[in-house]
């Protein structure tokens, strides 16, 4: 139901003036879709209230309500309802959505009683949103779909918020560096299976993108975390609404979609500050800003000013490097932590890397750096580790695992859990295997200038292959077929200058 949705008002934006790319599918479908949702939520929140003899109070005014403007409804001859044909459309829908409904929603944020109410959510999201929809026929077609929609059920919900992610990850095909915002999905149910958050612990990413990571260790945790078993009690929900997820993201468009993911995925008033993560001067972070589990993938190959260099202790305009040293230094003692990073940073030899290897190596316990095949972020030109710490202890022993696939990944054929199934179960025990090895730090890191980490596999052979007879005899008729073209080129060249 909602895959065909969404694939018919991607058709429906694709013909509006104002959407010009999947970036603009996604935020215009993000905002109709966001209110659908949220009538919805009020519907059950009413039914619950009226179970119990209570009253409830809607968060949104009567006429700014879905069904008031967006899909009032009457009687279908066969005793169902459907959308008044009499319904704002045209360049009155757009008058009243533009002009009306995103101030009333923007105000939101001045009355919401505190950040972390889902009042003040969506005074944040329509005040940094707008309305691009230019034709009020188009929006008005694209909200008749979404009205399609319900998010009643558990399953409902668990269906749209897996197929949103799916539209994000379509984001990174768009430019305006939408792939920043989305890291495969496997890879991070993989992280956060070794990381094994639990309930009571702050979770945090200061790259949030589209939230990804938070949504993933929402789900781990509301299944039961590494047990399994859901039995969460109504303090535990407490707990996992308001007290465990925490964000930063630096950009606008990456910053709401991040907050409608985690909503859409369950998490009611997501803690994510729109803010740039690295303006943070390191010398203030204090205990209080601490966090027990740092799950992130920082944006790599981007270039830091100056002035924002000089809140860090190793000075570099590398970005991933100074969220490197952000996430140790926000991390408490004992807490645990999965980044992913470029691989270049186990073995470049400038200053500041050396010196951000050693301040892990001495404040951390690096206990596993998994190594990623080429192609695992699709699009992007680079190769990335994952590396694995705890805050508090030195690294006496690195584990390391090599994912060796034995076919290319990418976007036809991405990396999926099955991959990573060897890796999970190795890790558990830091196992040998033809694809994993140990190197004791103390006697051998450490002991090398620069402090190098690379990849280096002991236990993977160098597989020559051996080409038959018969292949080798064709090679030899290509070139001589080669060679005798050439040559006879060149008696042509030669007979025609004589």
């Amino acid at each position: 139901m909602f895959e065909q949705t969404f694939k018919n008002i991607d058709d429906i934006l694709h013909k509006d003036a104002g959407c010009g790319s999947e970036l603009d599918y996604v935020e215009q479908t993000s905002w109709v879709l966001f209110l659908k949702y949220l009538d919805d939520l009020e519907r059950d929140r009413a039914t619950a209230a009226e179970l119990t003899g209570k009253t409830y109070t809607s968060i949104i005014e009567k006429k700014f309500q879905w069904n008031n403007w967006a899909a009032p409804k009457i009687t279908n001859g066969n005793g169902t309802l459907k959308i008044d044909h009499n319904a704002l459309t045209g360049d009155d829908l757009t008058d009243f959505v533009n002009n009306k409904l995103f101030p009333y929603l923007k105000k939101f944020k001045l009355s919401a009683d505190s950040a972390d109410t889902i009042e003040y959510k969506i005074g944040e999201i329509f005040s940094e949103l707008k309305n691009r929809v230019q034709s009020g026929y188009n929006l008005r077609e694209v909200i008749n779909r979404i009205d399609e929609l319900r998010f009643r059920t558990h399953a409902e919900k668990h269906e749209m918020s897996h197929l949103y992610e799916d539209k994000i990850k379509n984001m990174g095909n768009a430019g305006r560096n939408g792939g920043e915002y989305y890291t495969p999905r496997p890879l991070i149910t993989t992280i956060v299976k070794v990381v094994a958050p639990k309930i009571g612990d702050k979770i945090y990413d200061g790259a949030v993108g589209s939230a990804g990571f938070l949504c993933e260790a929402f789900d781990y945790l509301r299944k039961g975390g590494h047990n399994g078993h859901a039995d969460l009690s109504t303090k535990d929900w407490e707990i996992l609404q308001k007290s465990t997820f925490y964000g930063k993201e630096k950009k606008s468009l990456a910053y709401i979609i991040g907050i409608m993911n985690m909503i859409l995925h369950g998490v009611e008033a997501p803690n994510i500050i729109h803010t740039n993560t690295l303006a943070e001067n390191l010398a203030d972070i204090q205990e209080k800003d601490r966090y027990d589990v740092v799950l992130a993938n920082p944006p790599f190959g981007g270039k830091e000013r100056a002035e924002v260099q000089q809140n860090f202790p190793i000075k570099t305009g590398e970005t991933a490097s100074l969220f490197l040293q952000h996430f140790i230094k926000i991390l408490k003692a004992g807490g645990k932590a999965g980044v992913v990073i470029k691989n270049t940073f186990l073995s470049n030899t400038d200053n500041a890397t050396v010196a951000i290897r050693k301040t892990l190596l001495e404040s951390c316990n690096l206990h596993t750096v998994l190594d990623l095949p080429g192609g695992t972020f699709t699009g992007a030109g680079v190769k990335t580790v994952v590396l694995f710490f705890e805050k508090g202890k030195p690294t006496r022993k690195v584990w390391y695992y090599q994912l060796n696939l034995d076919r290319n990944l990418g976007k036809t054929n991405p990396l999926n859990e099955s991959d990573l199934a060897e890796f999970v179960e190795l890790q558990k025990t830091f196992a040998d295997s033809e694809n994993s090895w140990s190197i004791n730090v103390s006697t051998g890191v450490s002991h090398t200038p620069n402090y190098d980490l690379s990849v280096k596999n002991p236990n993977k052979k160098e597989e020559t292959t051996l080409r038959t007879p018969q292949a080798i005899l064709e090679e030899m008729k290509a070139l001589d077929k080669e060679s005798a073209l050439i040559m006879n080129n060149l008696q042509l060249i030669i007979g025609n200058e004589n």
